[in-house]
């Protein structure tokens, strides 16, 4: 096995949030008023480099150009550019990592808020981190791992913001256990779509604490954040199983979810490299000091093809930065900054695996490309507790994300897999499925209120209370 396919496989499997002229309304406002001239001169860039690095993401398939960028140095200066922009009408998305996928985080001919520049850890406690929004995963995992904590969920991709995930749901490999980082959530700061400058919580403003987690950022922006932590294992086991078929995969990911075996439960479909799939289960189990796990007793009466499995052991750490080693690969390769066309979805139970295989049987590995995949697995939903977290209202559901790293920039080709997104949506959607709205195709208001089905008034409503100007985060259309 060459030493690349052992990084593609290996890696973590969800791979589960840039700016024409100065003589713009923004400016002409400026001018107007020389306090807010002062206020912001040391903030807001009208650099045309710097604009047109906040007119992409990494989806690479959407471009939209910001008149500013501006990079506070607190709430308050957010705050301050609210109020600025509902006098003018203009558009703001809140910009952390550039990791969204298509357009979500871009405002055309508005301002993007770089909230890379407000990104420190301000207090790590026995069972809480307080970081602001810009800081990544990254950041909080090593604050809180120097303590011996770690949040209860994780991204596989630790380069993205908290302010980011928190914004979308952020899912993990634990989410079967704790649910979404959206459930992690103690405490909130936040910037309202009128300038306000509020923090809440479920006994402080709750309305506002529901709107926000998970309401891809319509109603305020997340400046700071009071997440869980809980004591970190030392190592991690990590078994990675293969089949021969979808039916055999997936009937060992329910008996491992219904036995409890793993503390990390996931699953892909693979391209094998000869035009056909791959089937993998991934699991891990979590043990400190000298319990380590009995590898005859995790992997007892499982139907995978033995032979091929492959067990590592590595710290906590290092298995939770393994993303990185992928990147690396996608970067040497090249693929890193061609078009992401990625489509992340939830099926219901008792039809995941006849979706999931029509869907398969009528792809090519092609439309995935050499190192993408398809992540399919099984997570309870008892622990999910967000109400802007749309997904199937059943126990269990699988997630299904097309997670496709094309081989080449064709943008025609982007095109084209961006259209099948939307085909496959539409049919998983049919099938009682649901989004996880972070995913490469257009959304229509309509489609936002088919989405969020009965959470539609609630989100409706906070919406006109907190945004009535309607400026936080156009990328979205939800609300036209």
């Amino acid at each position: 096995m060459t030493t690349d396919r052992r990084t593609f496989l290996g890696a973590s499997l969800g791979a589960t949030a840039t700016i024409a002229s100065c003589t713009n309304a923004l400016m002409t406002s400026a001018q107007a008023d020389p306090v807010q001239t002062s206020t912001f001169n040391d903030n807001i860039s009208w650099d045309p480099a710097v604009r047109a690095t906040a007119a992409g993401d990494f989806g690479h398939m959407i471009s939209k150009r910001p008149r500013a960028v501006f990079r506070p140095a607190s709430g308050a200066d957010i705050a301050r550019l609210m109020r600025w922009a509902k006098d003018d009408g203009l558009k703001v998305a809140a910009r952390g990592q550039g990791h969204s996928i298509y357009g979500r985080a871009l405002a055309e001919d508005g301002v993007v808020i770089d909230m890379g520049a407000i990104s420190k850890v301000h207090h790590v406690e026995t069972d809480r981190i307080i970081v602001d929004a810009g800081a990544t995963w990254k950041t909080v995992l090593e604050a809180s791992l120097a303590q011996g904590l770690t949040p209860p969920v994780l991204t596989h991709y630790l380069g993205l913001s908290v302010g980011g995930t928190l914004s979308v749901g952020g899912i993990g490999a634990m989410s079967l256990r704790h649910g979404m980082q959206t459930d992690q959530v103690i405490e909130l700061d936040v910037v309202t779509g009128d300038g306000r400058e509020l923090t809440c919580s479920a006994a402080s403003n709750p309305e506002l604490f529901d709107a926000v987690r998970a309401g891809l950022g319509q109603c305020g922006i997340i400046t700071r954040a009071t997440l869980k932590l809980v004591r970190a294992p030392e190592r991690v086991r990590r078994y990675q199983l293969f089949y021969p078929d979808l039916a055999s995969l997936t009937a060992d990911q329910r008996r491992a979810l219904h036995e409890q075996r793993f503390d990390q439960l996931q699953g892909a479909i693979l391209p094998d490299g000869n035009d056909g799939w791959r089937y993998q289960l991934e699991g891990a189990v979590f043990y400190s000091g000298e319990a380590a796990p009995d590898n005859n007793a995790v992997l007892a009466a499982l139907a995978d093809e033995r032979r091929a499995a492959i067990i590592s052991d590595l710290s906590y750490h290092n298995d939770a930065l393994a993303f990185a080693k992928f990147e690396q690969l996608l970067r040497s390769k090249g693929q890193w900054t061609n078009p992401q066309p990625w489509l992340l979805t939830f099926l219901r139970d008792n039809n995941a695996e006849q979706i999931a295989r029509e869907i398969v049987e009528g792809m090519s590995p092609t439309h995935i490309g050499p190192f993408g995949r398809i992540t399919y697995y099984p997570l309870h939903t008892g622990a999910i507790h967000t109400p802007m977290l749309r997904r199937p209202d059943e126990p269990i559901v699988f997630a299904f994300n097309l997670i496709r790293i094309p081989a080449s920039d064709d943008t025609l080709t982007a095109g084209i897999l961006v259209a099948q997104n939307r085909g496959l949506y539409d049919r998983i959607r049919k099938a009682g499925g649901v989004l996880y709205p972070v995913s490469a195709f257009s959304m229509t208001p309509a489609d936002w209120r088919d989405h969020f089905g009965l959470r539609w008034p609630q989100l409706t409503e906070a919406k006109r209370r907190y945004d009535p100007a309607n400026l936080l985060t156009p990328g979205y259309n939800l609300f036209g």
